[in-house]
């Protein structure tokens, strides 16, 4: 039985269709024409170059291969509610340049007005076959057409599917979060393992509370209890004591007693630290914590006054009308000469200083 109702490619559609699959280039289909051929079905011819009483224009809404027979083309195009009020017997295909590339006949139908009473969205569909469906660019602008419901579905369906793929990986694999700690990790249950590795595999791990606990008290990482150091300010931050010559409880502090056996802190106000001798003999006989008052190193002074012929060496004065001289020589007349000695300098002998306030650490 003869079809009586299909799509062929125009004279100028197969050249174009030709040409591009000889010189590897697209061939692009963009719009779809309707029309009512004058109230009469038409049978295709191949010469045409456009329908016989076009009604309607507009950018395709969808352009595929047929997933049944890959060398047939199906172009859909949705005709909006408010558009219609004409029959509809003939389709065209065009290109980017404007030319009737295929043209179809279909069923009579008539696409109503909303004003008529009846109000849908109609999709005209048309399959092509063609030699080579590689030559045709199956693209078109998403942002100009609407979308048909089954074209809908069946991307929700792909999209579904893909999801649920996912989500299957995911949930099968080991360790599908690699970034994070499983819970199943000592960091968060069981008994944790103390750290002994290298710094740089060990600090890729979450430490737990007890970890960092134990290395904030752990002498090998900070200052040791009863280790003293200079504080800028006048109050010691939490857990350090002044060293102002106070004394502590040896059983709330048994890390501090162990520094300072005493149960007494050095009042290091407005002292100088020295380092201990410890046999080296600068400062022999020195233990650990104990005071040295200020001290000036043993010298003498000397002063020579000559006139005429004797000469009065002065070795030691009281006051300035009490001198004493060495040797027997007695000074002649208006041959005395007085020397005043007057003190200099402040209470204490000291290099220059910053002030700071030594701290202790006390736990």
């Amino acid at each position: 039985m003869t079809a009586k109702f299909f799509a062929i490619l125009t004279n100028q559609g197969a050249a174009k269709l030709a040409n591009a699959a000889s010189l590897g280039t697209k061939l692009n289909l963009t719009q779809m024409a309707l029309g009512d051929a004058n109230g009469v079905l038409p049978t295709p011819d191949a010469a045409q170059t456009q329908l016989i009483n076009q009604k309607r224009i507009a950018p395709l809404n969808r352009l595929s291969v047929d997933p049944n027979n890959t060398n047939q083309i199906i172009a859909e195009q949705v005709i909006p509610e408010n558009e219609g009020g004409f029959w509809i017997r003939e389709i065209g295909l065009y290109d980017d340049d404007g030319v009737l590339i295929a043209i179809a006949n279909c069923p009579e139908t008539y696409k109503p007005l909303l004003q008529e009473g009846s109000g849908r969205t109609q999709t005209i569909r048309m399959a092509l076959i063609v030699s080579s469906t590689a030559a045709v660019t199956l693209k078109i602008d998403p942002s100009v057409v609407l979308a048909t419901r089954k074209y809908v579905d069946d991307k929700v369906i792909e999209v579904k599917a893909y999801s649920d793929d996912l989500l299957k990986q995911h949930v099968a694999a080991a360790n599908p979060h690699t970034q994070y700690a499983p819970l199943a990790s000592p960091v968060f249950s069981g008994v944790p393992t103390a750290p002994d590795t290298h710094i740089g595999n060990y600090g890729q791990q979450i430490a737990n509370t007890k970890f960092v606990h134990d290395v904030l008290n752990d002498d090998n990482y900070i200052l040791p209890v009863g280790g003293v150091v200079a504080w800028p300010q006048a109050t010691p931050p939490l857990g350090w004591f002044t060293c102002n010559g106070a004394a502590f409880d040896k059983a709330k502090y048994p890390k501090l007693a162990l520094a300072y056996p005493s149960g007494v802190l050095p009042d290091l106000r407005g002292e100088f630290i020295r380092g201990w001798d410890n046999g080296r003999g600068l400062d022999a006989g020195r233990v650990l914590l104990s005071a040295q008052a200020d001290e000036l190193r043993a010298h003498n002074h000397r002063f020579v006054n000559e006139y005429a012929t004797p000469t009065i060496r002065i070795i030691a004065f009281t006051d300035e009308n009490s001198e004493s001289v060495d040797g027997s020589v007695t000074p002649g007349k208006r041959a005395w000469t007085y020397i005043w000695m007057e003190n200099t300098g402040g209470a204490e002998t000291r290099p220059h200083n910053i002030a700071f306030n030594y701290i202790v650490r006390a736990a």
